[in-house]
Parts: structure tokens; sequence; C-alpha cells
């Protein structure tokens, strides 16, 4: 991948507070923004993640870019859960975030997530998303809790941003698997991931290599959760592998079994007719 500056806008407005994901929207989105810190950084040594609060009383930056992720944890730890979504200023004021940054060879990134409705009318965000994409500012949005109401607006938003697959929209509702696991494998990051992997096809998350998505002695706890995350759905995908070539044999079988049955009809068919012909005689 290119190197690049990406700001994180995290969203703390009230609707964060919701347990719908484990084991609220706002720590899901922080764990998120950990696992996503650490993607773009291993993946290029080179990059820098800042970090913005986009809720409350207008848009509030945590962390300028940096490499240091506890740089990012102390601005975590500034923030408070209030007021509501203001996604517009939140993008114009990581935009600008991004314009300061030093390495100006860097390709720039916003990665928004979006966990309460959004105010602006589609016109508004028309306008937004036309400017951001004259700027060559990339925007990845993360749409989770309001689904129902916030996707055909950000569906809209991202069709014009959007320049040759640079961004993405992932749409993630309340299910089993965790917020950064469905991002872990979604092309947002699976770009990021498979660049430094020499054409292997599986992620190499815990190798200790270069190439280590999670470096497990930065965090341990995620490293570990994401490990068990992957052993699961491993399982999960090889006894629905098993369940299926079952069902196949089970179905050849009643195939066979079908066609045994139709022989022996038409053999006694044929048995019955050479009688009667032997009768006539």
């Amino acid at each position: 991948m290119g190197l690049e500056a990406t700001m994180i806008a995290i969203d703390n407005s009230e609707y964060m507070r919701n347990g719908d994901y484990l084991t609220s929207r706002y720590d899901a989105q922080l764990t998120a923004t950990e696992f996503i810190f650490q993607n773009k950084i291993n993946s290029n040594p080179e990059n820098t993640v800042g970090l913005l609060a986009y809720g409350g009383q207008g848009p509030q930056v945590l962390s300028t870019l940096t490499t240091d992720f506890g740089k990012i944890l102390s601005g975590v730890h500034e923030t408070k859960i209030q007021g509501e979504n203001n996604f517009s200023s939140g993008i114009q004021v990581a935009a600008l975030a991004l314009k300061h940054r030093q390495n100006k060879i860097q390709q720039q990134r916003i990665i928004i997530f979006v966990g309460s409705p959004i105010k602006e009318s589609e016109k508004d965000l028309e306008k937004l998303a036309k400017k951001m994409k004259k700027n060559n500012i990339a925007i990845d949005i993360i749409n989770f809790g309001e689904e129902s109401i916030n996707t055909s607006k950000l569906e809209k938003f991202n069709s014009i941003i959007n320049n040759h697959d640079n961004s993405h929209l992932v749409t993630i509702p309340p299910g089993p698997r965790l917020l950064y696991e469905v991002i872990a494998s979604s092309p947002m990051l699976m770009e990021d991931g498979m660049s430094g992997m020499g054409g292997s096809g599986d992620m190499d998350f815990f190798g200790g290599g270069s190439n280590d998505i999670i470096d497990p002695n930065m965090d341990p706890d995620l490293a570990l959760a994401l490990r068990l995350s992957l052993e699961e759905e491993k399982a999960r995908q090889e006894r629905e592998a098993a369940e299926s070539a079952k069902n196949d044999g089970s179905n050849l079988e009643k195939i066979d079994e079908s066609k045994e049955n139709d022989n022996d009809k038409d053999k006694d068919k044929d048995d019955k007719g050479d009688v009667k012909m032997e009768d006539a005689k």
C-alpha cells in the first residue's frame, strides 16, 4: 500500500451508550480503533494516525498524527460521551488535521465511525463529498448501530467520494461477530493486511514476523481475543464444510438408490413383458 496519513474520527454522541454491541457501541468502537491503528502502522512504519471525536458540542482533536499509540490512548481518556452527531464538521476538522501533516507525500485518509443518526441532508453530504474528493482525501465509513437510518445517505456519500475504489463503506448490523472482526475482513483493511504477505492467502496475525497486524507484545489481550476469534471462525467453516460434504454424500446415495429402484422397476417391466410374450406363444 502507499504511504498514508489517517485520521480516525470516533462518534462520542449519546447514542454510543447503547449496549447492542459488546459491551457498548463506544467500547466496541475503541477496540476497533486500536485494531485499525495497529494495522496501519504495521503495514507501513512511516504511516501516521491521528484521532478526533466529533460528538458533543463539536469536533475535538484528541491526538495529532503520530506513530505512538500511547498518544491515541491518552486522547481517548479525555473523551466524554455527550451530545449528538456532528458528521460534516467532524470530517472537515479531520481534513484540516491531514492538511497539516508533516510528510506531504503521505496520501490522506479519514476513517469515520458513524453510530448515531446523521442530521445533515443528502444535498449537504453531496457538497461535502465533492469537496473532499477535490482535495484528494479518501474516506472510509464504518456504519453501525443506526444503519437503518444512515445507510441510504452514506451510500450516496460513498458513491461520490469514491475515486478508483479508494474509499469504502462498511455497514455492520448487531450480531455475534465483534465490530473489529468485521472490519478486519472488510475491503477497508484487507488491502493493508495483504500488502505485506508476499502472496500468501492467509493473514499472518500472530506469527511474530514483520507482517503481523497485531503485535502480541503491545496488546496481548487484543491479540489473544483475535486469535480465539479466528480459531472459532476457522472451526465454524470446517464444520460447515463437513456438514456440506456429508449432505452432498447423502444426496448422492439417495440419487444412486433412486436410480437402482428405477432400474429394478424397468427390469420388472421387461420380465413381465417376456412372460406375456411367452403366454401369447
